[in-house]
């Protein structure tokens, strides 16, 4: 069953957690901003992601107070001075991120009240988060208020002019690397998730080849009991389904001839294990294996 839902039927913090709560993890940053007078905000944000890379722009969200109505500090900041730099919040700094999101009045500084470090910056007024894996400063290009009730976003949106990178988030080759940044996301209420460990999967993107696709699957295999959607886009991603030969060597694999040897002549609990088997495989990482042992099981 399906519960289908008016967004102007609920009353505004109910749907601001189903919002919140469904569309995650989101990435957070820090904003830091100053006011006409010199005065630095530092802000968190997961209304917050990347939306071009020539040029490149980042754009965040200062929403309206669900409660009074009120523009974000950030917000009044940047109509003053357009100007900001977007900091990435990362594992080791969360906790200093959390605090750092306090409704203090407006001219606290909020690297002070967290403990983060200020580095003047050397493109835009505002200072960079020191402790932060990764820097942008940014000049504001445009602000968009999508509305004025409760809740309402106001998109600023930042061209990045700068970047400053720490070097212990780099791999050998100078690239930024996805482990060592440990980064971490936002969920809904007081929940959040951490991209390190276990959490990271890969995935080969379809950039440079044409996957065939899984209508092109046969029948069996579509239909398994026993392989998952995620099993088929990964089998659907191969550019071509394995060659006889190749079919013909996996009916030597040691494994195969396991299974054979243990169910004997019942058919339909054969295709059951081997498509157990090609799974086991499939999340090994060797896709064209388990193809190859799919296609052997749809021959019994």
């Amino acid at each position: 069953m399906t519960k289908t839902i008016d967004p102007a039927s609920i009353p505004q913090p109910d749907l601001h957690s189903i919002l919140l709560t469904a569309v995650a993890p989101r990435p957070i940053c820090f904003a830091s901003t100053v006011d006409a007078e010199g005065n630095v905000n530092l802000s968190p944000f997961s209304y917050f992601n990347v939306f071009s890379s020539n040029p490149p722009v980042l754009i965040f969200s200062p929403a309206r107070s669900g409660r009074d109505n009120t523009h974000k500090h950030s917000y009044l900041n940047v109509k003053e001075v357009p100007e900001v730099v977007i900091n990435i919040v990362n594992h080791p700094i969360v906790e200093q991120m959390s605090l750092a999101s306090t409704a203090y009045e407006r001219g606290v500084n909020e690297f002070q009240k967290s403990g983060l470090t200020e580095v003047p910056s050397e493109k835009v007024r505002p200072p960079r988060v020191g402790e932060a894996p990764v820097c942008f400063e940014c000049t504001v290009q445009q602000t968009i208020e999508l509305a004025e009730e409760p809740g309402a976003g106001n998109l600023i949106i930042a061209k990045v002019e700068l970047i400053h990178i720490n070097e212990n988030y780099l791999d050998d080759q100078g690239s930024l690397d996805t482990q060592k940044l440990d980064l971490v996301g936002r969920m809904g209420g007081s929940w959040y998730i951490r991209a390190a460990g276990d959490a990271l999967f890969e995935i080969p993107k379809p950039i440079r080849t044409k996957g065939i696709g899984v209508d092109t699957l046969p029948e069996g295999i579509r239909e398994s009991h026993v392989l998952t959607g995620n099993n088929l886009g990964r089998l659907g991603n191969l550019e071509k389904l394995p060659s006889e030969e190749e079919i013909r060597q996996i009916e030597q694999d040691d494994e195969v001839r396991m299974i054979k040897k243990k169910v004997g002549d019942n058919p339909t609990q054969l295709k059951k294990q081997l498509h157990w088997l090609a799974q086991k495989v499939l999340d090994e990482g060797e896709t064209k294996k388990a193809m190859a042992i799919l296609i052997h099981a749809e021959n019994i």
